[in-house]
């Protein structure tokens, strides 16, 4: 059956095209979570629990800069981490793997994820908009996929060597629980690639009018506050890796002050066309 035009569809008829479009969603991120449950070794021994090695590369890294600049921080060039993983209920082993599973379908499926949802918004745009949805889908998914990779390389890794190497009394020894474990590098992962949207974010707030070039300068330090803040939400609580996570996110909010620049010239030029035509 040929699809209604987008002004004849009723409100009824807007949630159910919403309701296929998560239903096909819902299946994508199902059948990459299939695939990723199918290869447990590869998602938790080569994935998951890599960051847990001294022999991972941004500790290395890390190592190398302390030797570099004459700071001598064992916590990155230690043999090991001074803790294990242990899991402490009869099922959770299993949950993990369920849920670890569905959550990587997620990351894996995300660029189906976006051209679905553009899918069911561009009936409502006009021809010039709709040809820059594949643009919008490749950035977009680029972007997160950016932000997926920073939680993974630079957050993860220092969260793990500050909250694994921290200790009150040598009495208390580290025996962190599996699903504390992979929340951590869930959490850091996915708050990454979401904010790494910034710039998609602050696109669209500037088409519908909610956000200007100059909003965005005149609210720079608030801004600069404000990313503060989540650096120090979803990293350790020393002033290096805060400002590690930082600079990037202010780097994306400098970008989002270009983009909304663009965005509200091409838009004033678009009306002067139409007035003189």
């Amino acid at each position: 059956m040929a699809k209604k035009d987008v002004n004849e569809m009723s409100f009824l008829d807007h949630l159910e095209d919403l309701r296929w479009h998560l239903i096909r969603i819902v299946a994508a991120v199902v059948i990459c979570g299939l695939v990723a449950f199918c290869f447990p070794s590869i998602m938790f021994d080569n994935v998951l629990f890599a960051p847990q090695k001294m022999s991972f590369p941004t500790y290395q890294w890390l190592c190398q800069m302390s030797h570099f600049f004459g700071i001598e921080d064992i916590s990155f060039c230690a043999d090991e981490f001074p803790f294990i993983i242990q899991n402490r209920e009869m099922a959770g082993q299993f949950s993990i793997h369920i849920w670890t599973s569905i959550y990587a379908g997620f990351i894996v499926a995300f660029p189906y994820v976006i051209y679905q949802l553009w899918r069911f918004i561009s009936p409502g745009l006009t021809s010039k908009e709709k040809r820059t949805s594949t643009g919008f889908i490749i950035i977009s998914s680029l972007l997160f996929f950016m932000g997926v990779l920073f939680g993974y390389f630079i957050i993860t890794p220092l969260s793990i060597n500050f909250l694994g190497t921290y200790s009150v009394s040598s009495e208390v020894s580290n025996e962190i629980d599996i699903a504390s474990y992979v929340g951590l590098i869930r959490a850091s992962v996915l708050a990454s690639g979401i904010i790494f949207e910034l710039p998609i974010l602050i696109y669209f707030l500037t088409k519908v009018g909610l956000v200007t070039p100059q909003f965005l300068r005149k609210y720079r330090k608030f801004a600069l506050v404000i990313v503060l803040i989540v650096s120090a939400v979803i990293t350790p609580p020393d002033v290096a890796s805060q400002i590690i996570v930082a600079i990037p996110v202010l780097i994306l909010y400098e970008i989002s002050i270009h983009i909304s620049r663009i965005v509200i010239k091409k838009e004033n030029k678009n009306k002067t066309n139409v007035r003189t035509s």
